[in-house]
């Protein structure tokens, strides 16, 4: 409960105004009992006249009144206050996650962080808002009815109170369940909600390896744990109410029973009763409410302590706390870097190269001999080792985060575009890009064509992932996008798999001048993509086994060559 006490803290003005419009409203409320209970007595009495009882008639009617205007205020405070809170944590939830290592990533489930910031968030906004407000409600309810009571019969008061250590039990028992439950019911439905993004992201391998009524037993076997831990919560709460109502109507029998017996005998007078009535009500209502209350701050207590473990998460990546803020012309040098993604596994070996601004490297190699590892380590996707890889003789650990990354126009393997237009994707490292800067970019990229054929040309929403573009579309674009950044240093990972080869040669042949002044590392399967860079390097299990200009390579033997001749082989075929 403190990460949400603390949230709140933020917003104490409205919390306080929203607390004191409750406190008048649960005075006036309380009051109300007091007039009635006068009003009954004077009738009983005889001394009651027309004009006393107008009169007490509006005393009622404009507490009524001031009870209507101050629940407006109290609701727009204090239930407004928890809509901030819910915003506010989804928020610092989103900025933390954007800013956490991609290896939290390789570990987390989609699903487990949607739940995050939705069935959580919702689960905390209830027990800041309405927690709150039961609390107050409680506090003041039961102090005042409680004191009423005693001053009408003391002994009265402890008979009605007898159930009251009964309920105690029952709502420490429950909220305990309660915890424990819920935390079950939120694991579950991240788990429940990541198997069903994934069937929907993978529609298209279901459908061609006829997977759909595999998938569709699968999400129904979890579907039913999801529901089995829900009834096992629903059980709880289930049992617990009807033993909150139990208590309370205990309570009311004994007052009949013994109240009843007092106004016979003239202990206390008939409008005592009804006032004795009304304020067990109101000390009966915080009994139901304890219970409501303690599922609710149990549940977003729960919840806040899954989201906590999250923010507690410290970024392995961060920015130093010196950064040097470089102009970065493209000057790459990695020394004897070494990289591992666990420990006593390394993935790259005593990796060497230089580059200065406006070379060529070219890298190629067998599936997983660590290629596109290396790509992301010079901006910093992963942290490479101190004093391995340094951008204008300085260590990328010790660039400012942020100007390294927008000096590098990256298209990684795996094109993710997103839900949005063609022209907002390719304008996303750039959002202030022109009309004529993403035409250009297109045209390089060799798509521009297709994109006018389009329905909507630039502004063809391109669906969740690009899923309406082919695999060749989606890596095009995103050669448009690094384009129109026209950062100093341009890293292509494999990004043109998907491309026929003469369009492939194409794509290099209009990027061979915009290229001219930037340093350019390209990943590529094909050595026609490698050929003409200044220096290319042959990695296998992580080392570097041979390298030289493509002229250099296919004079000795090796995969290069290798490659290079199964490779022009496969043109003739094809010719």
């Amino acid at each position: 409960m403190k990460g949400i006490l603390k949230r709140l803290w933020k917003y104490k003005l409205s919390i306080f105004l929203g607390i004191f419009s409750l406190l008048i409203v649960d005075g006036a409320q309380l009051i109300i009992p007091l007039i009635i209970r006068k009003s009954i007595n004077l009738i009983q009495s005889g001394h009651a006249t027309m004009m006393i009882l107008g009169r007490y008639a509006l005393y009622i009617l404009g507490l009524t009144l001031i009870i209507a205007i101050l629940r407006f205020f109290w609701r727009y405070f204090i239930m407004g206050t928890a809509r901030k809170v819910e915003r506010d944590i989804r928020e610092e939830i989103y900025f933390h996650l954007v800013k956490l290592s991609a290896s939290f990533f390789n570990k987390e489930r989609t699903g487990e962080l949607m739940a995050l910031v939705t069935n959580d968030t919702d689960a905390v906004r209830m027990a800041a808002g309405m927690g709150l407000v039961q609390i107050t409600d409680i506090i003041v309810y039961s102090t005042f009815s409680l004191a009423i009571m005693f001053k009408i019969s003391p002994m009265l008061t402890i008979y009605a109170l007898l159930p009251l250590p009964l309920i105690s039990l029952l709502i420490s028992f429950s909220g305990r369940l309660n915890y424990k439950y819920f935390k079950e019911v939120q694991e579950t439905f991240s788990y429940l909600t990541e198997k069903i993004r994934e069937s929907i992201v993978g529609i298209r391998v279901l459908k061609g390896f006829s997977q759909v009524d595999g998938q569709i037993k699968d999400i129904a076997v979890t579907n039913e744990i999801y529901f089995k831990k829900n009834m096992k919560l629903a059980k709880v709460s289930s049992l617990f109410e009807p033993g909150i109502q139990l208590g309370a109507t205990l309570s009311f029998a004994i007052l009949l029973f013994f109240g009843g017996r007092k106004v016979i005998l003239n202990e206390i007078s008939l409008g005592d009763f009804v006032a004795f009535s009304s304020y067990l009500g109101m000390m009966i209502w915080p009994m139901i409410a304890i219970g409501f209350l303690v599922n609710m701050l149990q549940r977003g207590s729960a919840s806040m302590d899954r989201i906590e473990r999250v923010l507690k998460v410290e970024p392995e990546i961060k920015n130093p706390q010196l950064p040097r803020k470089v102009k970065i012309e493209g000057n790459i040098e990695v020394k004897n870097l070494t990289f591992s993604y666990v420990e006593g596994r390394p993935v790259l070996i005593d990796i060497n190269f230089t580059l200065r601004k406006g070379q060529k490297l070219g890298i190629i190699g067998r599936t997983g001999s660590g290629k596109s590892t290396l790509c992301y380590l010079i901006p910093r996707v992963f942290d490479p080792p101190e004093g391995s890889i340094f951008i204008e003789d300085v260590d990328v650990r010790y660039h400012d985060l942020t100007n390294l990354r927008n000096a590098i126009s990256f298209v990684p393997q795996e094109s993710l575009l997103f839900s949005a237009t063609i022209r907002e994707n390719v304008a996303y490292g750039k959002t202030d890009a022109t009309e004529e800067e993403i035409v250009k970019a297109l045209k390089l990229a060799e798509i521009y064509n297709e994109v006018m054929e389009m329905p909507n040309g630039l502004d063809t929403l391109v669906g969740e992932r690009g899923i309406t573009l082919s695999g060749g579309q989606k890596q095009r674009i995103a050669i448009a996008r690094a384009i129109v950044k026209n950062a100093p240093i341009f890293i292509i990972d494999d990004a043109l798999s998907a491309v026929d080869a003469e369009t492939e040669n194409r794509i290099l042949e209009n990027l061979r001048e915009f290229l001219s002044d930037k340093t350019t590392i390209i990943v590529s399967h094909r050595v026609s993509a490698v050929m003409d860079a200044d220096e290319i390097i042959v990695l296998e299990d992580g080392k570097i086994v041979d390298r030289g200009t493509h002229e250099e390579l296919i004079s000795r033997e090796g995969f290069y060559k290798h490659i290079f001749e199964l490779q022009k082989l496969e043109e003739g075929l094809v010719r």
